[in-house]
């Protein structure tokens, strides 16, 4: 198998920082690698020296002649003045040239390219629907290798899981940085891990080579760890949790050579369950009594969509619930509901006496900018009790990936991960018993994540994730429940796997629908002549896409109303917006309703 980049013995540093020490790797035909390290660590920087796109301090990148390398980084940038449609489609001059490529197609529609609309400027975008648009331009195009930097970020569950289906549909090679572990688990078929030393930055830069996907790169790493010195024993009792969670769930692999299955098995043979639910349970009865969260008979709108209709829900002592739909379904709304941020349109909310409530948002707003790291965890508490364990700040902070040396940084000099991180810090220093986390794994390395799965496991109290992490929620929670845009709080016995089933079912079920529907008359009728029919058809049938695309503009506006609840301003503009798209809705359907009423 020909090799299509080799890197031979490249250093890159950043400052006194070594990011890449005397790499050497190499990435075949057909090879799928996910590369993974702590925040900070290289990943991003060994993606763009193998790209080409930065150059090394030394050693040497070379690539297969005529290499066609697609790339999206968290840098990648769109052109300014361009559409979503010049962007994603610029290969293709006609629309029957990508309608007809059904690979295109599936990207147009897996992506939401769609709903965001061929026609919207790509200045307008949020961060996430840029990403999604540069993802969607780059695998359009015939590539011998994808170079992706977290392409599920801004993605939800059924969008992770269409993009690794459609990856290993591809037999274009693959080089992914992800923390998404149910991604690299499915996708990969070898692992990178970048290592870096958060102490000494002068150290590090290696990156070491595994078999497999994610649970591969944890057998081994714990394997490693086994024969390693007293100095890794801290990282060794985490993978040897992570192994107990991986051998006993539905994640367990049966592929891996029979002498590492043994090893793991002795390794992991005196490691108790992740956590011990009735023992949770008791304790977090003790602390929250009967009645926690609920909401009684509620609807809930965002502008003219209805999100819940006359919904009662129940959240008890110890509830573990995992959120999941698709992008805009209403699951952040949801979150402020139950935190009492927001008003329900009927019915009530219903919050218990002895409730604390903890409520992680994905904005980075609510940091104190002048304090450093520790000042600011301290600033909320000293110490806090985690389970059965008491840590002081200073613990909790290096738990979640601050050493000693980085907790005297200030906090406007942190990066967005590190931002992410702190923002957990406090808000467990509050010792909260109601958690209400969205979208906690953004920014966050595999690391800081098992140590932060650690720190659930035993935490007792009631907690609410919405998450596009399949691996966390099928870890730190016991139930999942789904929001499938029909206004109910849908209970999912079966977890993901029967959301995703669920979802299938409903498409296919729309489909058959759709083509049962009777077929226009294909003859003139006595109203028209022959070419004023097929000209009437022809613009019928323009009419219906500009209007399935009005209509998918009008929901991301509303969702994007919901999300600007508290900007005055962002509100004023988007009512704008959202008028000019319902009058432009109202002048194609009465078209459309001349054009049907001339062809019957």
């Amino acid at each position: 198998m020909a090799n299509l980049v080799n890197l031979e013995s490249v250093s890159k540093s950043y400052g006194e920082r070594m990011l890449l020490d005397g790499v050497s790797l190499g990435v075949g035909e057909g090879e799928r690698i996910g590369v993974v390290g702590l925040n900070g660590g290289g990943k991003t920087t060994l993606l763009e020296v193998l790209a080409g796109i930065s150059e090394p301090d030394s050693g040497r990148v070379s690539h297969a002649r005529g290499l066609r390398l697609g790339v999206v980084t968290q840098r990648t940038e769109l052109p300014e003045g361009s559409t979503v449609g010049g962007v994603v489609l610029a290969d293709y001059a006609a629309e029957h040239e990508w309608a007809s490529n059904t690979r295109v197609r599936s990207i147009v529609e897996g992506l939401g390219i769609s709903a965001i609309g061929f026609d919207t400027p790509t200045d307008t975008l949020s961060g996430g629907e840029r990403r999604r648009v540069a993802l969607a331009a780059t695998l359009v195009a015939d590539l011998d290798l994808v170079v992706l930097d977290e392409p599920t970020n801004h993605l939800d569950v059924e969008g992770v899981r269409w993009l690794a289906d459609h990856l290993l549909s591809r037999k274009t090679a693959l080089v992914v940085v992800t923390h998404d572990r149910w991604f690299l688990d499915t996708v990969c078929e070898r692992t990178w891990e970048v290592v870096s030393d958060p102490v000494n930055t002068a150290s590090g830069g290696r990156v070491e080579q595994y078999e497999g996907g994610y649970a591969d790169w944890v057998f081994a790493r714990a394997e490693r760890a086994r024969l390693a010195a007293a100095a890794e024993e801290k990282r060794r009792n985490l993978a040897r949790k992570e192994l107990a969670w991986l051998q006993r769930g539905a994640r367990a692999r049966t592929s891996k050579p029979r002498y590492r299955v043994e090893a793991a098995e002795a390794l992991i043979a005196d490691v108790p369950e992740p956590r011990n639910p009735a023992e949770l349970l008791a304790f977090a009865k003790r602390r929250l009594g009967k009645t926690v969260l609920e909401l009684e008979d509620v609807s809930l709108t965002a502008g003219e969509r209805t999100l819940l209709d006359h919904v009662t829900w129940r959240i008890g002592p110890g509830d573990r619930i995992g959120i999941v739909g698709v992008n805009g379904s209403g699951k952040t709304t949801l979150l402020r509901l139950l935190a009492g941020e927001v008003e329900p349109s009927t019915g009530k909310r219903i919050e218990g006496k002895t409730v604390r409530l903890a409520h992680l948002k994905q904005e980075l707003d609510d940091l104190p900018g002048d304090l450093r790291v520790l000042e600011a965890v301290e600033k909320v508490a000293s110490r806090v009790m985690v389970g059965k364990h008491e840590l002081s700040a200073s613990q909790l902070a290096e738990r979640l990936g601050f050493a000693r040396t980085r907790q005297w940084t200030p906090v406007e000099d942190l990066s967005g991960g590190e931002r992410r991180r702190l923002q957990l810090v406090r808000l467990l220093m509050s010792e909260p018993n109601v958690l209400l986390l969205d979208e906690p794994t953004n920014d966050l390395d595999i690391d800081t994540l098992q140590q932060l799965e650690d720190l659930l496991d035993s935490w007792a109290g009631t907690l609410v994730v919405v998450s596009h992490d399949r691996y966390l929620v099928e870890r730190v929670c016991d139930s999942v429940v789904a929001l499938f845009g029909d206004g109910r709080i849908t209970h999912l016995p079966g977890g993901i796997d029967e959301y995703l089933a669920t979802r299938a079912e409903r498409a296919r079920r729309h489909r058959e629908v759709r083509a049962e529907r009777p077929p226009r008359e294909a003859t003139p009728t006595q109203k028209l002549s022959a070419a004023e029919w097929r000209a009437a058809t022809k613009e019928l049938a323009k009419l219906e896409r500009k209007l399935d695309a009005v209509h998918e503009r009008e929901s991301r506006l509303h969702r994007q109303l919901a999300e600007a609840a508290t900007d005055p301003d962002r509100l004023m503009e988007l009512n704008g917006e959202l008028k000019a798209v319902l009058a432009e809705k109202d002048e194609l359907e009465r078209r459309w309703l001349e054009i049907s009423e001339a062809l019957e």
